[in-house]
């Protein structure tokens, strides 16, 4: 194999396949990159074992073939050097020159990396690269980190009649959001999958808002492809939680507020919560929400916020940091909340702009101490 292709190029290409190296791994070949030359460019592919990412990179390709090489020596020698590359092989001896500079790397045979996941692209679906991003971008958060669950680990993404929906929760907050599909993109067919976060966030970051992907599946698998990147990766198997049955659908006292200032409020209340718990008190009633937090080896804080209320009284505890990560992916400048009681979930929504999407945020309350 041989071929001479950019630095910048290089770079490219390994930067977007990195994400898919186990930092850890008792198999020697997962450590490295496989690359193949072809005509006129170089496929750069890596993978976990449960996702596997692939790209295609511009190269001047004299000699085609394939091996894979050290991930991390590859980026940091990518790094640090001076000009346009060329790359060769003899056997499993890789030979990297650039200007004055020369590296010989100990590469593996491409027969001991592992075969791609069979994805069925025959029957496959499009959605733009900017429905994907919105849709990951504003759900996956939400996802559980926790391994006592495995099901919540993962994103749930439905398919049905005319739109898309994604949904993430980890028991204590829930983010949901449900997008038209364009029939132009073609027929999408109804189903649901869960799929890791991690993967989600290799397809929002190597597709671009303007490029149609094109997605596939199989039994265990489902994949993503575009011009130039292929990502696959294994769905989470098992029943998604009913979440339709904790959003509640009679909270009857709403309050509006300015995004940005209810932001900062429960930030500085947060300074002095609980490192446990971080409740805060949140005590609603007028044309004022006060806050009011109680640590008893730190201290205390309370402040007010001008907002639009409607409803009773209520008075109601949350976890600081939950509602910072709600109202960190609200996309408007102003926010609804709304409540039933002390012990029941609130919603959180974003309102004041005609292009919203349909997006809802659930969040439960923790118990005041009195």
């Amino acid at each position: 194999m041989r071929f001479t292709i950019t630095r910048e190029n290089l770079q490219q290409g390994l930067g977007a396949v990195a994400g898919s190296i186990p930092s850890r791994t008792t198999l020697p070949v997962l450590s490295n990159i496989l690359i193949e030359a072809e005509d006129g460019g170089v496929r750069m592919s890596g993978t976990d074992l449960d996702t596997a990412v692939s790209v295609r990179v511009a190269a001047d390709v004299a000699e085609p073939g394939a091996i894979t090489a050290p991930a991390k020596k590859l980026q940091e020698i990518a790094r640090e050097l001076p000009g346009a590359v060329e790359f060769s092989t003899q056997g499993d001896a890789i030979s990297i020159a650039s200007g004055r500079t020369k590296y010989r790397l100990n590469g593996l045979p491409r027969d001991e990396f592992p075969a791609f996941p069979k994805v069925d692209f025959a029957e496959s679906w499009r959605v733009t690269g900017e429905h994907l991003s919105q849709l990951i971008n504003s759900v996956s958060f939400a996802a559980s980190t926790e391994e006592t669950r495995p099901i919540l680990n993962g994103v749930l993404w439905q398919l049905g009649e005319g739109e898309m929906r994604m949904v993430a929760t980890n028991g204590h907050r829930l983010a949901k959001m449900t997008l038209p599909v364009d029939s132009a993109d073609g027929a999408v067919p109804p189903g649901d999958f869960i799929v890791h976060p991690r993967a989600l966030a290799q397809v929002q970051r190597l597709f671009r808002k303007d490029e149609t992907v094109e997605v596939g599946r199989s039994e265990n698998h489902i994949g993503f492809r575009g011009s130039d990147v292929q990502i696959f990766t294994r769905l989470i198997e098992g029943p998604y939680p009913n979440y339709e049955q904790v959003i509640p659908r009679d909270n009857d006292k709403h309050m509006v507020c300015e995004k940005d200032a209810l932001t900062k409020a429960v930030r500085r209340m947060a300074i002095v919560a609980s490192d446990q718990t971080h409740r805060i008190r949140l005590s609603l009633g007028g044309a004022m929400l006060r806050f009011a937090v109680e640590t008893p080896d730190v201290g205390t804080a309370t402040e007010e916020l001008q907002v639009e209320y409607d409803g009773d009284p209520l008075e109601i505890g949350f976890n600081a940091q939950y509602l910072l990560e709600l109202l960190k992916y609200m996309p408007t400048s102003e926010v609804r909340m709304s409540f039933k009681a002390p012990e029941r979930a609130a919603t959180m929504m974003p309102i004041g702009n005609e292009d919203t999407p349909d997006y809802l945020c659930l969040v439960m309350p923790l118990r005041l101490l009195s």
